[in-house]
């Protein structure tokens, strides 16, 4: 059985996803602050985190930096916050998914059964994402096993979306992988690397969905 934690001050809201997760066989431990929130990831380890940021005490992008210090568990962010900079923020210090406030059962479902797929740091040579195979060895992509041509932009791309599907990839993150040390921006040369490799992607089952003002997100249908 998976272990979920919610931290978050309203109590209305904690019991709603708690009945949400109880129903799809979660257990579920709560904490109505940062520190006490902190307190119960280390003593119960949960699989998952749903993390406010509206704490009292500790807020909650503080809970996320202290957690990330020593967790590498999934942390999905549900907040009425809904300013770019403020997802932008928290994926970059370390969440994997944001949800703002209100939301629906089914997408909250979904997100947390996404990022709990995620897989830990890669030791193999190749990564599988549906149709798509990656092989990092020689720099090849197959799809439907058919050889995808890309260029080495393209691949260090998909290679970066890859390993992060289900999750969204800020645009930052992005450019510092691909194009490591670069003073320039190249955020206009990303976005037309991205239709690149949307085009050479196809429809068979892979897309690459943009967030606006954040980043992309691989998605596997």
């Amino acid at each position: 059985m998976s272990k979920a934690l919610i931290i978050d001050d309203e109590q209305q809201m904690r019991r709603l996803l708690r009945m949400v997760l109880e129903s799809r066989g979660y257990e579920v431990c709560e904490a109505d602050e940062g520190q006490r929130g902190l307190q119960e990831a280390a003593f119960h380890r949960p699989d998952v985190v749903l993390l406010d940021l509206g704490l009292p005490g500790i807020g909650g992008l503080d809970v996320l930096k202290r957690l990330r210090e020593w967790s590498d568990v999934p942390v999905l962010i549900l907040s009425v916050r809904d300013q770019e900079a403020t997802k932008v923020q928290a994926l970059e210090i370390g969440a994997d998914d944001y949800v703002t406030k209100p939301f629906g059962s089914a997408e909250l479902l979904a997100r947390l059964d996404v990022i709990q797929r995620r897989r830990g740091p890669r030791h193999t040579p190749e990564i599988i994402a549906g149709p798509l195979k990656v092989d990092l060895l020689h720099h090849e992509a197959q799809i439907d096993d058919e050889a995808l041509k890309l260029t080495p932009t393209e691949f260090a791309l998909l290679r970066v979306l890859t390993e992060h599907t289900g999750r969204i990839v800020t645009q930052n993150q992005i450019v510092k992988q691909v194009w490591p040390g670069q003073s320039s921006d190249p955020s206009e040369g990303l976005r037309v690397h991205i239709n690149h490799l949307r085009k050479k992607l196809g429809d068979r089952g892979i897309r690459i969905v943009n967030e606006p003002g954040i980043g992309y997100r691989l998605e596997v249908e």
